[in-house]
């Protein structure tokens, strides 16, 4: 009997003989269906494999059954075991890759303009010494080399401030105008012997005296904002440079590594070597592996728009080349303002620390020998501006900066993106229906998650565990807000690490009205700029302890306290420049 089949030694007859003749018919249709898959030839995947640099031993020539799969799809398979671990880690090797790719232009961008505006800087302080030494030295010879390490050691602070030292130009630049003022004042009267303990009182009394007018104030309101924006500048660029390099600097976790897998070489393992994911694929997989990478980008992007509003303040009011130029105009003004007024300022001083000394009588110069040598300074216009021996100017320097800081906005939140638009990443969007959507050639149907390590909750692709923020990333988030902050007192001209110790006003100081004026040479009058943080009223500083007194050689603390002089807040990055007005007033004297 047909279809027959014994059971308990009878013979039993289907009850359904249509039925059972098709189920057999089934099984062997897909015995020969899944004889012809496992016969498909996987020269395409040897290929790949090979051209990776990998050995092709263990690569099958034929496709095998897939059950020894553990991250792709355990359907018929190209890849052996050994094969699925290699592709793993490569594509682990192939993200990072192509993270360090994409992020180079920040990489290099923060880098290479730190340096060069570093260089910049350094070079400008530098020139202004060596020039003042230079003129001061052949001008004035063995006098000026006498008193040559007060600009020295004014030189000295003035590298440390900008290195980042804990230096207060406040105080550094008060000791330097103290130190003016004596000098001065012993100049203006040639016909006087002044002891150490007179001149201590003479710059005891000068706050109140003010000898040099109102000249300072105003220079230390230009002179500082160009220095600490400087300083700021240079400290922002290289903490980007910092920030990128710790981002990109990753160890992708497993669940990460088997999305990459899953994306990039599944479609190798299944003989389909020239198959790109679904961009929609791509994009979850990346979202999942760069979530925390994502969360940088708030406080990222606050950091960039203040790096942008220094580099815009150096190029406009807080331009350091400008306030060079100022300094000389500046300091000749308060030289002159001394000169002129030296009979009511000594006859003030002499009545507050007592009448000095005479000293014998000596023969005048001429005018014509005392003046013979001088020579009028000069300052730049626009169209003639100095370039260092790097052959640029400050100006270009912050055009090409801020030209690059443009698109660096809001790159976290995009790298999945930027990466996902590269065409040997992922398939075109256009493509939907022909890429590889984790199982097979179709289109890929789960949503794109949000930003984020939160938004991750319900990333298809990669299991997140949104409850255990990284560490590291929150570090990173830290340095950028102290960064930004620190920036955006720059743009105030306030140097955050000196405010608690100086009442609140910065290595800047002053108040709002001293922001901005018009005596900044090609500038006129500016409005205040925006700050999230109020400034506080301007006040005197304390007063200082007793400092060294150096005049011919290093000395003991004296007794007498010195109190800020109206110079006291002065902070200069180019002070070199002051010298070559001071040489031109005083070669009368000094002779």
């Amino acid at each position: 009997m047909p279809f027959a089949v014994r059971m308990d030694n009878r013979l039993a007859v289907p009850k359904y003989p249509l039925l059972g003749l098709l189920c057999t018919v089934a099984a062997l249709s897909g015995s020969r269906s899944s004889a012809a898959a496992a016969g498909r030839s996987c020269a395409d995947t040897r290929q790949v494999y090979a051209e990776k640099g990998y050995s092709t031993g263990t690569a099958p020539v034929t496709q095998i059954s897939g059950e020894h799969l553990r991250l792709c799809p355990q359907d018929y398979t190209c890849c052996s075991s050994q094969m699925e671990e290699t592709l793993a880690l490569q594509s682990e090797r192939d993200f990072l890759k192509s993270v360090e790719n994409h992020s180079q232009f920040l990489l290099t961008t923060f880098t290479q303009r730190q340096r060069r505006f570093d260089e910049f800087f350094r070079e400008l302080i530098d020139l202004s010494e060596k020039s003042m030494n230079q003129m001061f030295t052949k001008s004035y010879g063995r006098l000026f080399t006498q008193n040559s390490h007060v600009f020295q050691e004014l030189f000295v602070e003035l590298r440390r401030y900008y290195s980042g030292g804990s230096v207060s130009l406040t105080e550094v630049l008060s000791d330097f105008w103290s130190r003016l003022v004596e000098r001065v004042f012993t100049l203006v009267n040639p016909q006087y012997q002044f002891s150490d303990d007179y001149l201590e009182c003479v710059s005891k009394h000068a706050e109140q005296l003010q000898p040099f007018g109102d000249v300072p104030r105003k220079l230390r309101v230009q002179v500082s904002r160009a220095f600490i924006a400087a300083r700021a500048l240079s400290q922002g660029l290289a903490t980007g440079r910092d920030i990128v390099n710790k981002a990109t600097k990753m160890t992708p976790d497993s669940e990460c590594v088997r999305g990459l897998m899953r994306q990039w070489y599944c479609p190798v393992c299944r003989g389909m070597p020239s198959l790109r994911p679904c961009r929609a694929f791509c994009l979850n997989v990346m979202k999942g592996c760069l979530a925390n990478q994502a969360d940088l980008d708030t406080e990222w992007d606050y950091f960039i728009d203040a790096l942008y509003q220094v580099a815009e303040k150096l190029e406009g009011p807080f331009n350091m080349e400008l306030a060079a130029d100022s300094i000389s105009v500046k300091v000749s003004e308060a030289i002159m303002h001394m000169q002129e007024n030296s009979v009511s300022i000594s006859t003030k001083v002499f009545q507050g620390c007592g009448n000095p000394r005479p000293v014998p009588e000596r023969p005048k110069r001429s005018p014509k020998e005392a003046g013979g040598n001088r020579r009028p300074f000069r300052t730049y216009t626009p169209e003639e501006k100095p370039t260092t021996a790097a052959g640029t100017n400050l100006d270009r320097l912050v055009t090409e900066l801020k030209e690059r800081l443009r698109p660096m906005g809001s790159f976290w939140v995009s790298l999945p993106h930027t990466i996902c638009n590269d065409e040997k990443m992922a398939a075109d969007v256009t493509n939907e229906d022909r890429c590889w959507n984790g199982q097979t050639r179709g289109r890929y149907l789960p949503e794109v998650t949000g930003d984020g390590l939160a938004s991750q909750i319900n990333n298809p692709e990669v299991e997140v565990d949104i409850g255990r923020p990284d560490v590291k990333t929150r570090q990173l988030i830290m340095e950028l807000r102290v960064a930004t902050n620190k920036l955006r007192h720059a743009q105030s001209g306030q140097d955050m690490d000196f405010m608690d110790s100086e009442e609140g006003s910065g290595s800047g100081g002053g108040d709002a009205s001293e922001r901005y004026n018009d005596d900044w040479p090609g500038y006129g009058p500016h409005s205040p700029p925006h700050s999230k943080s109020p400034r506080n009223p301007a006040s005197s500083n304390p007063a200082k302890p007793p400092r060294v007194r150096e005049r011919n050689g290093p000395k003991g603390n004296r007794n007498h306290g010195r109190v800020n002089s109206a110079a006291s807040q002065l902070e200069s990055s180019q002070l070199p420049l002051l010298l070559l007005p001071l040489a031109l007033m005083m070669t009368p004297w000094w002779r």
